[in-house]
């Protein structure tokens, strides 16, 4: 029998779990503060955002949130970062993606104080990361991680394939994976668009990682039998539901479950797990710059 893995119960005891660590900041004054920023009007961003504040006050995290002109110049939102990693009650921040064209992304990510950094993109993050010594883990592949304890899957020695090499999901995952750690000593390949015999590489996989944003690419003729499956993509398709879409996977899940051991299910697997590391983030950067020290689920 295929176990589905639930994302939406492992990220609520997450949240569950953190409630005494935000309780121990709050009772030293230091009630943990998250920011979102989000310049524009795109529809799907405001609804993470939406999202996310959600999750901060179901939680006690404060939450704040700045709108900037998606029609404004970049050095406009550039002055909303600097207040941001000024204000002493704004403990992390993320800069909801995408940006209007006319910004530079990766310069608005290399404004952000590091320490504030709870997405774990500044390029100071980035190199802690891959040294070892990681202060933010990025929210999605420590999502993934946590995917994989929970359903008692021990990497060190297994063969995991990452099909996507971007710099949210699967480079820091990658990395993640390879570290001297109890979460980590696996074999991993990194697969892209470029990659020749792409089933040859994930039949081959005890963990199969999708984070590449092609609907339903992974099928079952693709999965090893027994193989831990972990559908990262999220992807809209025409449908013939009230909406007029549907959302599904880079897996074609219910090929790939008859082959799987485990398998995460989309929506309800890894997205629910996004949100709720940045939180974790954000109390663990509430706890570094207040010097209170919590325990971290």
């Amino acid at each position: 029998m295929t176990e589905i893995i639930d994302g939406n119960a492992v990220a609520s005891q997450i949240r569950d779990d953190l409630t005494a660590a935000i309780e121990t900041l709050a009772d030293a004054g230091a009630r943990p503060g998250l920011a979102t920023v989000l310049m524009g009007d795109d529809p799907a961003s405001q609804t993470y955002v939406n999202m996310k504040q959600r999750d901060c006050e179901e939680v006690g995290i404060e939450s704040h949130h700045v709108d900037v002109d998606g029609d404004a110049s970049p050095a406009e939102l550039y002055d909303a970062i600097v207040d941001l990693n000024d204000d002493p009650d704004v403990h992390g921040y993320i800069v909801q993606a995408p940006v209007p064209d006319h910004v530079d992304y990766r310069e608005v990510i290399r404004r952000v104080d590091p320490i504030k950094d709870v997405d774990g993109f500044h390029p100071e993050n980035v190199g802690r990361l891959v040294a070892g010594d990681a202060r933010f883990r990025p929210c999605t592949p420590h999502g993934v991680q946590k995917l994989l304890e929970t359903a008692g899957v021990d990497t060190e020695g297994k063969d995991v394939t990452i099909v996507g090499r971007s710099d949210i999901v699967g480079k820091p995952l990658a990395n993640l994976l390879l570290q001297k750690a109890e979460d980590g000593n696996a074999t991993v390949t990194v697969c892209h668009s470029r990659t020749d015999d792409l089933g040859a590489k994930t039949r081959s996989a005890d963990v199969v990682v999708a984070a590449v944003g092609v609907p339903e690419l992974i099928d079952g003729s693709m999965i090893g039998e027994g193989a831990v499956v972990i559908d990262v993509g999220v992807n809209r398709v025409d449908a013939d539901t009230e909406k007029g879409y549907e959302l599904v996977g880079d897996v074609e899940f219910e090929s790939a479950k008859e082959q799987a051991s485990a398998i995460t299910p989309v929506p309800g697997g890894v997205g629910p797990m996004t949100r709720a590391m940045l939180l974790y983030n954000t109390v663990k950067a509430a706890s570094l710059q207040e010097d209170v020290v919590v325990d971290l689920p």
